[in-house]
């Protein structure tokens, strides 16, 4: 019988295998594997590939990482801690929504084109062409998430009077989380850095002032 990629082996064989000492380093195997999905999404990046790519067979893959939805997720969380904490970072350091929201696309443009690992942002990315619904829906949970936090600022700013009480916050924070997400699929497709601050000046352009 053929066992699906996304399925763990029986729980006798995994047990089998979490037996046996790792010859492996996890934290390296792990960032290999970030890049990965980084590079390709979750759909096109077979256990096949994720064995290959990370230099460990697929019992110790199992083993270690459950099967792959479950080390797609612990990728996600590795991500948002490293390569995309720059989003986090932007909204709760800056003074202002302005400030944060500016300071989130500029950085943006800056690490969706970085030479060191993939171009734009991994939650964006490996929904594409996602056909497991539980997946694509931690994903989206994830995006949505950002533009919640986003309107939690502007919405603080105009409780502030640092914006206009007849903002629309919603569709403000809408906007900037579709200037985002668009960067990244302009990243892939071969925008420049300087052309992404471009794109984040003029976004930066329709907010209003208070």
């Amino acid at each position: 019988m053929v066992r699906s990629e996304e399925t763990k082996p029986q729980a006798g064989t995994a047990t089998k295998a979490r037996g046996r000492p790792r010859s492996f380093d996890r934290a390296t195997a792990l960032e290999k594997a970030v890049m990965a999905f980084w590079e390709h999404g979750y759909e096109a990046t077979s256990v096949s590939d994720l064995t290959r790519i990370m230099g460990i067979g697929a019992p110790s893959l199992y083993a270690a990482f459950g099967d792959k939805r479950s080390l797609f997720e612990e990728v996600v969380r590795v991500y948002a801690g490293s390569y995309g904490a720059f989003a986090r970072r932007a909204l709760d350091e800056e003074a202002t929504a302005r400030a944060g929201v500016e300071r989130l696309l500029r950085e943006a443009a800056t690490e969706f084109t970085d030479p060191g690992h993939p171009h734009g942002c991994l939650v964006v990315h490996a929904a594409t062409n996602c056909t497991n619904p539980e997946v694509e829906d931690a994903l989206r949970r994830q995006r949505n998430a950002n533009i919640v936090a986003i309107e939690s600022r502007i919405r603080a700013d105009v409780a502030a009077g640092e914006l206009p009480p007849d903002t629309d916050t919603a569709a403000l924070a809408r906007h900037a989380g579709a200037v985002f997400q668009g960067m990244s699929q302009q990243a892939r497709d071969g925008a420049g850095r300087e052309e992404l601050e471009a794109v984040a000046e003029i976004a930066m352009a329709i907010w209003p002032r208070g």
